[in-house]
């Protein structure tokens, strides 16, 4: 998913601010879910679920710039029951600038309890 660095994304030097690589994923990761045919909302619509984040790690290589264009990737590493690994990146052209690792995990919206990987993205995702 393309993402331009805007003012608001940066500190007073021009550089992206670290908090923001995590806004940057999760929008890809909300873009990436919509290419199987679901929306956050569609997912408690109609499962009543939703993926919340149980953990990130990040690692911060090099710089985005204001007004640079980057891409940030999501891509499956691994999938259970109830969780999800993905792997994803923000990258300049080929350059890579920071790289995480989420593990999200399906809940019930009621409950906020672990319930299973519905199984339509489960099928799309193995």
């Amino acid at each position: 998913m393309p993402v331009r660095v805007y003012f608001q994304d940066t500190d007073a030097g021009g550089v992206v601010y670290h908090s923001n690589y995590v806004n940057f994923m999760e929008r890809a990761r909300t873009e990436w879910l919509r290419t199987f045919g679901y929306s956050n909302g569609g997912l408690l619509k109609e499962f009543g679920v939703a993926f919340v984040v149980r953990s990130l790690k990040m690692d911060y290589l090099k710089p985005a710039l204001l007004d640079d264009l980057v891409t940030v990737t999501a891509l499956v590493k691994d999938i259970g029951r109830s969780r999800v690994t993905l792997t994803q990146s923000v990258l300049r052209g080929e350059e890579v600038l920071a790289e995480g690792e989420v593990h999200l995990v399906c809940v019930n919206m009621q409950t906020f309890k672990p319930v299973s990987v519905p199984e339509v993205l489960r099928k799309q995702w193995v």
